[in-house]
């Protein structure tokens, strides 16, 4: 049983709860319910009282690429393509193995771990390796699988990858911890062949479908010139979009694409450190979720963040929210933890056992403790997490009833032999130069 100042369970209504009480049996949750019913009601075997604390469900972060925390800082400040083409993609060429994206991925998921991450959607060039890591750490995942019509480390073509899919499908199907997707880069990168063996192959697995979609002006505009129309038209022609379709970026929304996205039920990812860091531009949440699409939360890579912590991340997108729209009151701070929780549960389509702290859920939860200086004074709860807390301020982390972070350290997990591999790589891995690089 824990005890706890303040509980976000983060369903219907967003209540905020003080001096209650969950519990934890075999991986799942009783309550929550006030201190004294909870005693009434439960008899534990232990109790843990955090008396300046908030528990709210562990964060989901929606879209990542885990593997490449390895090249955290490898070629910062600059646009999209150039950080793509001229850079991303030849490192990838020169580097990247199933160990290199297995190591990157742990590095990643202690990141993810301390900063009160529970959940995360991968999209990257070796979900074997990474599938193992998951299970390793004790972490939740959804493995989006390198679908792209060139070839890549994972399969030779778009083709193959589809092939591939089918394998690990029949690996991890029912797994506990992992699902799968399928993970087509981008409408840019994706032919209109591929995307019909695309629509066949989910009607073969049913799996739902992650793929950056309108993540810059550019994109949009060289698929006008290309396809005669923009690439959330195209995907809805194709059969694409729907409740299984998860969009990320989308920071270019006109009239018809804001229908088409809400009428088809599809979800959109937000990552708007990435967004901001590349200058891909602003995903219009306010609009978006004015109109009835969820919208969830991702941190995008380390390459392109450069850090995975999802505290920091749904600040920025309140921040920016009210920014976009010119309206303050747009992504309140409950909403904003929403995004990160419940919102991305459904985007995922877990939203039937996780993403909210209420009776018969997965036990994945986190504790914040908010009795420091910058979250002090504290007038409500949710305004100090979204506008003032540090992801440091994580002190406990539970996935599926086990304890993963306890007082803000690692169980077991080996923080410095993870540090050790990442110097490793360092010292192998050449940096390009960059503009503003330092001498």
């Amino acid at each position: 049983m824990i005890e706890a100042r303040w509980i976000l369970p983060m369903n219907e209504g967003l209540p905020v709860l003080e001096n209650h009480a969950i519990a934890i049996e075999s991986g799942r949750l009783l309550g929550p319910w006030p201190i004294d019913e909870a005693h009434k009601r439960v008899v534990a075997k232990r109790k843990l009282r955090l008396k300046n604390h908030a528990l709210l469900p562990g964060l989901i972060n929606a879209h990542n690429h885990a593997g490449m925390s390895l090249m955290r800082g490898y070629a910062d400040d600059l646009p999209l393509m150039t950080w793509l083409n001229e850079h991303i993609w030849p490192a990838e060429a020169a580097h990247v193995t199933p160990d290199f994206v297995a190591d990157g991925t742990r590095l990643a998921m202690a990141e993810m771990l301390l900063s009160g991450t529970t959940t995360f959607s991968d999209m990257y060039l070796a979900p074997e390796p990474v599938a193992v890591a998951v299970e390793q750490f004790g972490m939740r995942a959804q493995l989006c699988t390198p679908l792209i019509d060139f070839p890549t480390p994972w399969a030779s073509d778009f083709s193959a990858g589809l092939e591939r899919t089918v394998a690990l499908s029949g690996r991890y199907h029912n797994h506990p911890m992992i699902n799968l997707a399928y993970g087509p880069h981008a409408p840019y990168t994706v032919g209109d062949d591929s995307l019909a063996r695309l629509i066949e192959a989910r009607a073969q697995l049913g799996l739902p479908i992650q793929m950056h979609v309108h993540e810059t002006a550019d994109e949009v505009e060289q698929a006008l010139s290309k396809h005669g129309k923009r690439p959330i038209r195209r995907l809805y022609e194709a059969g694409l979009l729907g409740p299984h379709f998860q969009a990320v970026h989308v920071t270019q929304v006109d009239d018809e694409d804001l229908t088409i996205l809400s009428d088809s039920d599809t979800h959109v990812i937000h990552c708007p450190q990435s967004n901001l860091k590349l200058a891909s531009g602003f995903c219009p949440v306010d609009r978006l979720q004015s109109a009835g699409v969820n919208v969830a939360l991702g941190t995008d890579g380390a390459a392109s963040n450069n850090d995975l912590d999802m505290f920091d991340e749904l600040k920025s997108a309140a921040l920016i929210a009210k920014a976009v729209s010119g309206d303050a009151a747009a992504l309140p701070a409950m909403a904003a933890l929403a995004m990160a929780t419940r919102d991305g549960a459904k985007a995922l389509g877990m939203s039937q056992r996780r993403g909210q702290l209420v009776e018969g859920f997965d036990a994945d939860l986190i504790a914040v403790d908010l009795d420091a200086i910058n979250t002090l004074p504290l007038h409500h709860p949710a305004s100090a997490i979204v506008y003032a807390m540090h992801s440091r301020q994580v002190s406990h982390v539970w996935i599926n009833g086990k304890l993963r972070v306890d007082e803000g350290q690692l169980v077991d997990i080996d923080i410095n032999e993870l540090k050790r591999m990442a110097h490793a790589y360092q010292q192998t891995m050449s940096l390009p130069g960059q503009p503003g690089e330092a001498p």
